[in-house]
């Protein structure tokens, strides 16, 4: 919109710009014309009276102060030439003529073309000859600086343009921004009410319209934790109930349906929870130091998951929300990999990558996506039936989004899930 903005505006005012000064390139030219054969005609007309009337013996030496830039006057026939060609000649020899008067008998012929040269006859009252060389220069009614005065101008209206341009599309840049800093659970940032009515009144409904998303979700949010918390209590109830039942089949297998149904009650709790990942206070850690004893604890438990890379320096991050993403992450590569390779890089100059990855049975390309949205679960070995209830990867996500990270999933060479942290 700014590129498309400045070159509507830049080219407007270029136009009516060159329109202006091509119109007094014109009216100085025809001005300047007109003052010139003015003057032309009247020059001659009172050289070609002064000549006549010096004596022939004196008239060689007075040639010379009669000359001009683009005429001189020579005695004689001249040199031989085809009748005028063009109109501003003829014109020309028009005017000298009705200026001298017709007893000189004036006329006419072109000698070249390229470049332009004419010559006007004179017989003088004695019979001899008088011949004007006429050489028509080039005229430029401007000065020498004018055209450095209009580059310069040029250059005024591109800064002019271009400050107007941002002026008029930062409010909008600050609303893109303002949109993209919205994140689940947290309060983005206001938008400034200030400035033009109409940026005021779109900052005004961004703002509204930013609460009225922010109470959607808090409420959806709201009940789903009220729901599944209020739905713990009488699951834990029924799971006494059956534990005090006769062993039997029926038991067993109502047992494991509510033991299910608690699993999913948490997640749901968990998930609601986990929209408001944004609210934990940034603590400033050693990355590397960090994984390591994420990776530390798996490895004392017997867990086979190993750490790859390490970096200078530290990061400010939302710790406890970290290490839950990556106790999912690793947690889903050892469930169906068995094995979990974390990575850690830079991403930028202060930004932080870390990878989990397995080398299980991955996931489809075009699922790639959907496994990261609530209750979703595939057909193949990631089902219900391995424990999980379409949460995991939500959850995880939505932490990650909520402190401003972004967690992406994509299928290795070989076979095999990374999953890719990005953190600002």
């Amino acid at each position: 919109m700014a590129s498309r903005l400045y070159l509507i505006i830049f080219s407007g005012l270029l136009l009516a710009h060159v329109l202006s000064f091509a119109l007094m390139f014109y009216e100085r030219y025809q001005s300047a014309t007109t003052v010139m054969l003015n003057t032309l005609e009247r020059d001659v007309g009172t050289s070609v009276a002064v000549i006549d009337g010096l004596p022939a013996a004196e008239r060689p030496a007075w040639l010379s102060r009669f000359a001009r830039d683009n005429y001189v006057f020579v005695l004689g026939p001249g040199e031989h030439g085809v009748p005028l060609v063009t109109e501003r000649s003829r014109a020309v020899m028009k005017m000298i003529e009705r200026e001298a008067g017709a007893g000189y008998k004036v006329h006419g012929d072109t000698i070249s073309m390229s470049p332009e040269r004419y010559q006007i006859h004179f017989i003088l009252h004695d019979g001899s000859t008088l011949t004007l060389v006429v050489t028509p220069r080039g005229i430029v009614p401007v000065a020498d600086w004018l055209p450095f005065v209009f580059v310069l101008q040029l250059v005024l209206l591109l800064v002019c343009t271009w400050f107007a341009v941002r002026f008029a599309t930062r409010p909008l840049a600050h609303l893109a921004q303002a949109a993209e800093a919205i994140r689940p659970g947290t309060d983005g940032p206001r938008m400034s009410q200030d400035g033009p009515t109409e940026v005021a009144q779109a900052a005004t409904a961004f703002n509204e319209m930013q609460d009225r998303i922010g109470r959607y979700l808090k409420e959806r949010l709201h009940i789903l934790a009220s729901i599944s918390h209020d739905l713990q209590t009488p699951i834990t109830r029924m799971r006494l109930r059956a534990e005090s039942l006769d062993g039997s089949p029926e038991r067993d297998r109502l047992l494991n349906d509510l033991q299910e149904m608690q699993h999913l009650v948490r997640e749901g709790v968990a998930y609601a929870r986990s929209a408001h990942g944004g609210s934990e206070v940034p603590v400033r850690i050693d990355p590397s130091d960090f994984l390591e004893s994420i990776v530390f604890d798996y490895q004392d438990m017997g867990q086979p998951v190993t750490l790859d890379g390490r970096i200078k320096g530290h990061a400010t991050v939302r710790q406890q929300a970290l290490r839950r993403v990556l106790g999912n992450l690793i947690d889903n590569a050892l469930k169906y990999a068995g094995a979990a390779e974390v990575g850690l890089a830079r991403d930028g100059v202060d930004g932080l990558r870390i990878t989990v990855a397995d080398r299980g049975p991955g996931i489809p390309e075009d699922k790639l996506d959907e496994v990261l949205q609530p209750f979703y679960r595939l057909e193949g070995s990631r089902n219900r039936d391995t424990g999980g209830a379409g949460l995991g990867l939500a959850i995880a996500t939505q932490l990650i989004r909520s402190t401003g990270g972004d967690l992406r999933l994509a299928n290795r060479e070989g076979g095999g899930l990374i999953a890719t942290l990005t953190l600002p």
